[in-house]
């Protein structure tokens, strides 16, 4: 998938990228509104800053709605709801408020792009010995299918498209069960417990103790 990051903050830039390469997203840059207009060939979702130097993140939406579908989302560090309406109205897909978590992050992507239908037709990630096919809503352990529940298929994906990478309890509340009640807690416990099992290897799971948990290294050997 190929985003444009409209971003004028260098520092925002240098952090998220990487992170969004390892979510296995492909990633170009405008600092500037009149460099976004210029590069939106071939691009197949926009994360839009909505401060940007030469023009309004509001004024630019509405120009790239005049003549392009594109799906985009705006990220701000402005939460009151004026704002959310505003953007809305003029064109963007999404909302999302700054600091966000980058699990959230990719899952509104995710979310974005199904509504658009815009996932290519092989929509795999893989780390080490698991494999995810989206699409089909299929997992793969030494190319061996495991049957999941959908919370697990989705609590799977997710520790997969991290590559590795801790993801904390809050992120997995907030991207699977679209919720920040810490009575939710108990119910990732289950859910990872019931995972380990059906993955045949409780140690491809670690938990980062009074943290989160994230796809062991051994999965690398």
């Amino acid at each position: 998938m190929h985003i444009l990051l409209v971003e004028d903050d260098d520092r925002v830039v240098a952090a998220l990228r990487p992170a969004l390469h390892r979510a296995n997203l492909r990633v170009d840059r405008a600092a500037t509104a009149a460099e976004a207009l210029g590069r939106l060939e071939g691009i197949d979702l926009i994360l839009l800053d909505m401060g940007l130097p030469d023009q309004d993140g509001l004024a630019l939406c509405r120009q790239i709605r005049m003549t392009s579908e594109v799906p985009i989302i705006a990220v701000t560090a402005r939460r009151e709801e004026s704002m959310v309406v505003a953007a809305l109205r003029s064109g963007v897909d999404d909302y999302v408020t700054k600091p966000y978590r980058l699990a959230e992050l990719v899952a509104r992507i995710d979310a974005v792009m199904r509504r658009f239908d815009k996932h290519p037709a092989a929509d795999v990630d893989e780390f080490g010995r698991i494999r995810i096919d989206a699409g089909a809503r299929r997992a793969y352990v030494d190319e061996q299918p495991i049957s999941l529940a959908r919370k697990e298929f989705d609590l799977l994906h997710l520790l997969v498209r991290s590559n590795g990478d801790l993801v904390t309890r809050e992120a997995i509340m907030e991207t699977i069960w679209a919720t920040s009640w810490v009575g939710a807690s108990r119910t990732i416990d289950v859910h990872v417990a019931t995972l380990r099992a059906k993955l045949g290897e409780p140690t491809l799971i670690e938990t980062v103790r009074g943290a989160g948990y994230r796809l062991a290294g051994v999965l690398d050997a």
